[in-house]
């Protein structure tokens, strides 16, 4: 036995000891029933009891059990059970009222009696729900047979017993018409019974076979006991209480078994599939056969009912004659019909035939049919289109000797398997193969494969070009379309199963991700169609340089990789020296200059390596390459860098601080401070600058520059926070300038963003004008500083940005002049209105010349263009007075004052102005972060002496008092 077949035999078992053991207990019971009335029961009033009494309840359970079946059960057989629950309640009945007289009365039964009524209704509801059972006819002409069969069984027995028992019975014994009517009712009922009995043994329902099957044998048993009761010997010695009463009480505890020995049955059969179809083989001919000779046993009975009375010389009675020719006219009726039915079935069989020849004849596939030796005995005329080989050609040849050498040996195990499994389960299977054309070519093939009664059958059909194009979309999807290389998702498959290979752990195998560096530049330049080819030529480089053993690959965009096998050394340094070395040549190799379209162009290379190591999965060596090589970018370029522990420390200390700081911007500990824009002329406060501070947990207030600084991960998350900050910066800006504004300080504020910023889609204009309104800043109290100019950005898509802020009332200024290569051309083409003079031109321009005449050209600049002009970073009085001689018209910086809280600022603002050197002495102003400008006047003439503020560095600045 199979597996499967043995895990069904074992779960069955609980099952199928159940219906033993109720089966068992049947048996019991009825034979204790049948050993009491062989006894006699040990007294006449026992025996009176449990032959009347003891039937009805026998009858009244299997009536109770029948209708109960019927309720709990939803099918079309449940009319059946409902009609035999009738005909057991009717026996029921008739034994209880047989017990009346006998027990309860003390007389015998009259005749007739309401028991007599009750016995005849026995028999029309079973015999109507034994058709309820039967496998229904599908035509006319098979309710005819059926009806043929039922009164040839019925005729032929009538036959018999009228020639045996009941002319006797009807001539001589009948005093009465109903008397005579009555004892003619019981056999005729019990002749029509046992005809649906017979005619419908052989056409119960499969569905249901369990249950009919015990159902016939119940009403059998039931009919041979009413056929010894009506039989004249019997009918004058019976009592109640004797044997024949064990045939009646079994029949009815069978047929109150049946429905449900049918129910476990079916349970049964749900559960295993593979025993209900598995039958006998022999039992379907064997019932056949009966089923075809039922008519002619029939007519044989009749006959022997007539010959009974020609041999013991009496006179033919009419009614035998007429039974009798009657039976010989359904038999020829139905062999007729037989006949008819043959012939319509030849014809369409042949139909069928020629149909099927057809489709095979005409089917693109290859219809083949092996022995089981392997030898061809069919092969359809589609050979010659499918394999080039004519049909004739390969029939008799052996099917091992057509296949593939490589792939005969799956072919025969699945064919050896296929046979053995059970076709209930596996009726098909399905084969793919190369197989030998007549050109000598070997063709993809697909075979389905049943099986045959002389072996097996292949329908086969040519996939060779369905095999191709899946080995191209198998390539593609693992090949980088530009260069033909393997792609992440292969490159990251092949490191797997390095790895995890028959040496897991050997420290020789690393991984080289490069990145080839001033690509972008190419393609900014030349184009993308000279980026792509330079990738090429880059590829092809690489692929040259590794083994054969190795695997070159693309990641995406100008980022390559590479798969250096190891060599099972014990030594790390040596193997750590030789792939160094292999990593430098590709280096060189990489950065020799490509010839594109005539041009030369140069690139470099920066790579990273990383080796296996005990514990390391393929998913960390790839990151530990990935950071060799943002590693070896961040250290100048150009260079082999070697991954080392620490730089995925660094990378987690990095991606905390930037967890930490995105937490900062959503729970508020950023800190809004201004810095003061002072004229140089009048010492007055002309606008503020604001300047976001992040404030950490030891109260240091670090600057935008240091916090994006030590959170600088290079990814989209990172620029995605910028734009956060940005959106915060602006907001908080305008709406604490338009309190001041309402408290009467009504200075411009200036709020630095990024010229990306600008043009980004997230920061439309209606959104900054929606924001100047929520508010009700007034127009000119907002000056947005141009913070870059990334050669990246359209110039045109930022003048448009530019000049509808200033429909808005917006001013711009240009931060960071004097520095850039895209400075003059921002001020030949963009809508300025204030120069904000570089941070280091302010620094040096005391001390260089060279600087001082530069900014000195820039301001004349601004100055001729109507512009102001700020300095940031003015940080001593030396720097306030060369800008002032030099024509810049505002500053800020250390030399007046550091960024103020709102507090502070205020209190700026209300003093109005600081001491600008070279003017009179102004108040100073107390408490300033850095301190404002102190005077000291000096002796008798007056002049000023400046002290330079103490210098504090721009990392940090302490926490204003609130």
């Amino acid at each position: 036995m199979s597996a499967p077949g043995a895990l069904l035999a074992r779960y069955q078992g609980p099952g199928s000891g159940a219906g033993l053991l109720c089966r068992l207990a049947l048996a019991l019971v009825c034979g204790a029933y049948a050993i009491g009335a062989a006894l006699g029961w040990g007294s006449a009033r026992v025996a009176l009891i449990m032959g009347d009494f003891g039937l009805a309840a026998a009858a009244l359970v299997a009536a109770v059990s029948c209708f109960l079946y019927a309720r709990a059960r939803e099918s079309r057989f449940r009319p059946a059970w409902l009609l035999f629950a009738v005909s057991s309640a009717m026996a029921a009945c008739g034994n209880a009222v047989w017990g009346w007289y006998e027990v309860v009365l003390g007389r015998e039964v009259p005749s007739p009696s309401a028991a007599d009524f009750f016995f005849l209704c026995f028999g029309p509801p079973a015999i109507v729900g034994l058709l309820v059972l039967a496998k229904r006819p599908v035509t006319r002409a098979g309710w005819v047979c059926l009806a043929l069969d039922s009164w040839l069984i019925g005729g032929s027995l009538l036959t018999l017993s009228w020639s045996l028992a009941l002319a006797h019975t009807a001539h001589f014994q009948a005093e009465s018409v109903a008397h005579a009517a009555l004892s003619l009712a019981y056999p005729l009922l019990d002749i029509v019974l046992v005809s649906m009995v017979l005619a419908l043994h052989f056409r119960r329902s499969s569905a249901n076979r369990t249950a009919v099957n015990t159902a016939i044998a119940a009403l059998a048993m039931t009919v041979l006991c009413d056929a010894l009761f009506t039989s004249p010997l019997l009918r004058e010695n019976y009592r109640s209480g004797q044997l024949l009463d064990a045939g009646w009480f079994a029949g009815s505890l069978l047929l109150a078994y049946a429905p449900w020995g049918a129910r476990r049955a079916a349970r049964r059969g749900q559960s295993a599939p593979y025993h209900r179809g598995t039958r006998n083989p022999g039992s379907r001919p064997i019932s056949g056969s009966l089923s075809a000779l039922t008519p002619y046993l029939a007519a044989a009975v009749c006959t022997l009912g007539i010959l009974y009375n020609v041999v013991d010389g009496r006179r033919v009675d009419r009614v035998v004659i007429f039974t009798g020719c009657t039976v010989v006219l359904a038999l020829v009726v139905r062999q007729g019909i037989m006949l008819v039915d043959n012939i319509s079935l030849t014809q369409e069989l042949a139909q069928k035939e020629n149909h099927f020849r057809s489709l095979v004849q005409g089917s693109s596939d290859v219809i083949m049919i092996a022995a089981p030796t392997g030898v061809l005995r069919y092969v359809s005329p589609a050979a010659s289109g499918v394999y080039g080989r004519e049909a004739e050609e390969l029939i008799g040849s052996e099917l091992a000797s057509l296949i593939h050498p490589e792939d005969l040996g799956g072919v025969v195990h699945e064919v050896r398997r296929f046979l053995a499994a059970s076709p209930a389960q596996e009726p098909t299977t399905r084969i793919e193969c190369r197989f030998r054309s007549g050109t000598g070519e070997w063709l993809n093939v697909e075979s389905t494969v049943n099986r045959h009664q002389v072996g097996l059958i292949f329908n086969s059909r040519d996939v060779t070009e369905r095999v191709r194009l899946q080995a191209q979309l198998q390539h593609n999807a693992e090949h980088d379309p530009l260069t033909d290389l393997p792609n992440r998702a292969l490159f990251t498959a092949r490191v797997r199963q390095t790895l995890g290979g028959r040496r897991p752990c050997d420290p020789g195998t690393a991984v080289l991700y490069i990145d080839l560096d001033g690509f972008k530049g190419v393609n900014d330049r030349l184009g993308h169609q000279a980026g792509d080819e330079l990738l090429i030529q880059a590829a092809r480089r690489l692929q040259e340089s590794v083994r054969s053993g190795d695997t070159a690959a693309r990641l995406g965009g100008d980022e390559f990789a590479a798969l250096i096998l190891g060599e099972g050394t014990r030594d790390q340094a040596t193997r750590e020296c030789q792939v160094h070395e292999i990593a430098e040549r590709l280096r060189l190799t990489l950065s020799q200059p490509y010839r594109i379209d005539g041009n030369e162009v140069r690139v470099a290379a920066s790579i990273g390596i990383a080796f296996a190591e005990a514990g390391v999965t393929h998913t960390d060596l790839m990151r530990n390459a990935d950071l060799a090589m943002y590693r070896a970018k961040a250290g100048g370029k150009d260079r082999v860098e070697l991954y080392a522990p620490q730089m995925q420390a660094e990378v987690i200390r990095r991606t905390e601080q930037a967890t930490r700081l995105r937490t900062a911007l959503h729970d508020g500990e950023f800190a809004l401070l201004h810095q003061p824009v002072v004229s140089l002329t009048t010492g007055r406060v002309v606008s503020v600058a604001a300047q976001a501070r992040w404030r950490s947990t030891q109260g240091i207030l670090f600057t935008p520059a240091e916090f994006l600084r030590v959170t600088d991960t290079g990814d989209a998350q990172e620029s995605v926070r910028t734009a956060e900050l940005g959106r915060w910066l602006l907001e908080e800006a305008v709406e604490q300038a338009a309190e001041r504004n309402r408290a009467g300080h009504e200075v411009p504020v200036t709020v630095r963003l990024s010229a990306r910023r600008l043009v980004d889609k997230s920061l439309p204009l209606d959104s900054i004008e929606a924001l100047l309104t929520r508010h009700g800043l007034p127009s000119g109290s907002l000056i947005i500083e141009l913070a870059d100019s990334d050669p990246r950005i359209s110039f045109e898509e930022l003048e448009r940005r530019l000049v509808a802020l200033r429909r808005l009332g917006v001013r711009i200024a240009l931060d960071g002049f004097g520095s850039g290569y895209a400075a003059i051309n921002a001020l030949r083409r963009l809508p300025v209105d204030v120069l904000k003079l570089d941070r280091g031109l302010v620094e040096g321009v005391v001390e260089s010349a060279r600087l001082h005449k530069i900014t000195s050209g820039l301001l004349r600049i601004a100055c001729d263009l109507g512009m102001q002009s700020v300095a940031d970073g003015v940080d001593v009085p030396e720097q306030v007075l060369a800008l002032r001689a030099m024509g810049c018209t505002h500053a800020q910086g250390m030399a007046f004052s550091g960024p103020l809280d709102e507090y502070r600022l205020r209190r700026a603002l209300v003093r109005g102005q600081f001491p600008v050197p070279g003017k009179e002495a102004l108040p100073v102003l107390a408490g300033g972060p850095g301190g404002s400008l102190p005077v000291r006047h000096a002796g008798g003439n007056g002049s000023e002496t400046i002290t330079r503020p103490p210098m504090r560095s721009n990392s940090e600045t302490p926490v204003p008092p609130a």
